[in-house]
């Protein structure tokens, strides 16, 4: 027993911070204004799980200062945050991590991983609890929180506690983040650009008003009318068609579409001829699926948000049926019109896009004028899913393009967009899916080694089977014609 606490002493001292500026647990003494430490204290080295992820198996950090903060700029504001420190080996750098959704949560995963890559690294909960908007309807100075203040806080008041804690601030910071997550570093670059000295911005939700309105246009009208409803055995049919028209376009068969944009497959082949069956699609369901592929547009025809792309059909579950439209788009109207009980049957494009604009739309994260950002010799790097369907990977394409037309056609040494076939809403689907943006993100800012293709691999089984480069959009990966088809040597970044 006494060989064991001697032990345990030992392991708690080597974990402690030895050449802190401030200990740990006296940093609440260090809190800037309106700021307040709830908890500041040493977490010795071991396993650690996400809270609400008691499934998933714990993962191993270093020893770590752990802050729990609380900030409030206003009198209606709660912008929880976190800040964890590095006892020992501290890369000097911050990497503050992004949310999904609505958000109302510590994202405890990525602050994890933030701290296993050295990194001190900050999360927030943008200042309320809960993944939907009801926080939103009476608390206006919330949605400011959520749309941009609380990331910008968070950013500010953990360089504040890195320089108590180690009597220095971070050399360099970076924002990791998707979905909503890659909103708020959009929005960061746009409206406080020296926040961070590089950008990662996966799958954007930064044109949040016209994202839901879309996901309205597609979902209400079969749930209005089952028969538009397309249910998921219509969906995998239509995907394989698809994918027979056109999986081939890049050299070679694998399963998904690398150029999702080159195939002109007609869904209308698919038309039943007799009664409606299971081998073919009814006219209303041939026309939710081009309603689906299409831009939503007003009724003057000016277009809202791209439409999803070819290969992604099997994950259109908006479209299947049901009792309800998606919840986090829904959020978007009961925060504009103030109202729980916001009646989704009554969307209307136009008019209820334009209130969206009118009362919510600072939400949005869409200028394209980037200059001050990359005047700070800021990266951003972004990515997209050719397979996302939560948002659709032409979001990321429109913004991208506005930015080079409002900034010039040559601006590859500071921003770059990767689109990555096959691959899901941030992660996942039936491509390679797994990339180290965080590193390519590094040795770009730091070295100046701008990133001409990322790799990405697919693994199943906790093995690789297979590697293929994305290439800088709107480059695409082609097949050289030989060799392993799932190994990236034999695939070049070709323009289209």
């Amino acid at each position: 027993m006494l060989r064991t606490s001697v032990l345990t002493l030992a392991s708690m001292l080597l974990a402690a911070p030895l050449l802190a500026a401030t200990p740990c647990e006296e940093l609440a003494s260090a809190a800037p204004p309106h700021v307040t430490v709830t908890s500041a204290r040493v977490v010795p080295s071991g396993p650690f799980t996400a809270p609400g992820r008691g499934g998933q198996a714990p993962v191993a950090l270093p020893a770590y200062c752990r802050i729990v903060a609380v900030a409030a700029p206003t009198a209606d504001s709660h912008i929880g945050f976190e800040v964890w420190l590095p006892a020992n080996n501290w890369n000097g750098k911050l990497q503050v991590v992004g949310n999904g959704g609505w958000a109302g949560a510590i994202s405890y995963p990525a602050l994890a991983a933030g701290l296993r890559n050295g990194y001190a690294t900050a999360s927030t909960d943008t200042g309320h609890e809960g993944g939907n908007a009801t926080f939103a309807v009476g608390h206006p100075e919330q949605v400011i929180d959520f749309a941009y203040r609380a990331v910008h806080e968070t950013t500010v008041h953990a360089k504040s506690l890195i320089a108590a804690f180690y009597d220095r601030g971070p050399r360099l910071s970076y924002w990791n983040g998707c979905s909503t997550g890659g909103r708020q570093g959009l929005m960061s670059a746009q409206r406080y650009p020296e926040d961070f000295d590089g950008i990662i911005a996966g799958a954007p939700a930064n044109a949040q008003m016209a994202m839901h309105a879309y996901d309205l246009s597609i979902s209400v009208p079969t749930l209005t009318d089952s028969m538009r409803a397309v249910p998921q055995s219509k969906l995998a049919l239509l995907n394989q068609a698809v994918l027979k028209a056109c999986d081939a376009q890049d050299g070679v068969a694998d399963g998904f579409l690398t150029n999702p944009r080159a195939c002109t497959f007609d869904p209308a082949s698919l038309v039943c001829r007799g009664g409606d069956g299971a081998d073919c699609l009814t006219a209303p369901q041939i026309e939710t699926v081009k309603r689906v592929y299409a831009p939503a547009r007003t009724r003057a025809g000016a277009v809202v948000f791209p439409g999803k792309e070819p290969g992604s059909e099997t994950s259109w579950t908006s479209v299947t049926g049901g009792t309800q439209p998606p919840g986090v788009s829904v959020g978007s109207f009961i925060a504009a019109y103030n109202d729980l009980n916001w009646d989704w049957r009554t969307f209307d494009l136009d008019r209820d896009l334009r209130v969206l604009n009118d009362r919510i739309g600072f939400i949005n994260a869409v200028d394209p004028n980037l200059q001050a950002f990359k005047a700070r010799d800021g990266k951003l790097l972004l990515y997209h899913g050719w397979n996302d369907t939560a948002i659709s990977p032409g979001n990321s394409i429109d913004y991208y393009s506005r930015v080079l037309e409002t900034m010039g056609p040559n601006q590859g040494d500071w921003i770059r967009l990767f689109m990555a076939p096959g691959m899901g809403h941030c992660s996942g689907g039936v491509g390679p899916n797994q990339v180290d943006y965080l590193a390519a993100l590094e040795r770009w800012r730091e070295s100046g080694v701008a990133p001409d293709e990322l790799m990405a691999t697919r693994t199943a089984d906790n093995r690789v089977g297979m590697t293929r480069p994305l290439c800088p959009y709107p480059q695409f990966a082609e097949y050289i014609g030989a060799g392993n088809p799932n190994d990236a040597a034999n695939f070049v970044c070709k323009a289209p």
